[in-house]
């Protein structure tokens, strides 16, 4: 168990903070060589370190994942810096919350522009090396406000949107070795859910308390429980599993 993902190469978006910090984490602990990609040049440079001292096999590069040659050739040196790209995890993410009436033009590009175009041109990127070795796992990480939240109309239309994205490329992909799944998050303490304290206007740890009140298991979520299902989905025993949402809420999402 301990080494599941030995000889495996992992490509994580969005992976210098949060949710896609402890997925890189995940991965690397259980023999991985991970790359991630991320836009946060200092959070990078901090993850580098602080993997480093752990001994992992790490690559990373600054790149903005709405910039598609920026992501097919940190694909291309992924792949030649290590030999392969086995698993992908669509998770870099931004929020822009407002009411509807409030929301901008820029509100709602930038989200789409992040969590579609970005899972879009990272999957098309990485797809070739798959489909060659004729394996692979992509994971695209969705979340609990795919299903309605007030206040992020474009949030909302962008994780549903992953949500088809996923088992679309799950019926394109599943000859050639390649499953596709999501996991969808429901309320994890990152800084983004601290975003979302502050607008608000209240305490995060306010926010905290009024969400564990309706999370049947009693406890707010951490990036780690998010890391355990992505590291599921990527396991090469989960090959007969793709097309699939896996709501990580503590409780049932309908």
């Amino acid at each position: 168990m301990a080494n599941r993902f030995d000889g495996r190469v992992a490509f994580i978006t969005g992976g210098s903070r949060g949710i896609g910090k402890a997925i890189a984490g995940r991965f690397a602990e259980e023999g991985a060589k991970v790359a991630i990609i991320d836009i946060n040049e200092e959070a990078l440079s901090e993850t580098v370190s602080e993997f480093k001292e752990r001994g992992y096999d790490i690559f990373t590069k600054a790149a903005n994942v709405a910039d598609a040659e920026q992501i097919e050739a940190a694909a291309n040196e992924v792949n030649e810096a290590f030999g392969s790209i086995d698993i992908l995890v669509n998770n870099a993410g931004v929020i822009r919350d407002n009411m509807l009436f409030k929301m901008t033009d820029s509100d709602w590009d930038t989200v789409m522009e992040v969590h579609l175009k970005g899972s879009f041109y990272a999957a098309r990127a990485v797809q070739k090396y798959m489909v060659e070795q004729e394996y692979g796992r992509i994971i695209n990480i969705s979340s609990t406000s795919a299903l309605g939240n007030r206040g992020q109309a474009n949030y909302s239309t962008a994780k549903a949107g992953l949500q088809g994205f996923t088992k679309t490329l799950a019926i394109e992909l599943g000859r050639f070795g390649i499953t596709a799944n999501a996991v969808a998050p429901g309320f994890i303490e990152t800084d983004m859910t601290k975003q979302t304290a502050e607008r608000i206007g209240i305490s995060f740890e306010d926010l905290v308390k009024a969400s564990v009140s309706s999370i049947p298991v009693g406890r707010s979520g951490k990036p780690e429980d998010i890391a355990n299902a992505v590291a599921f989905f990527a396991d090469e025993k989960s090959s007969f599993i793709s097309g699939q949402v896996m709501y990580v809420a503590g409780g049932p999402k309908n």
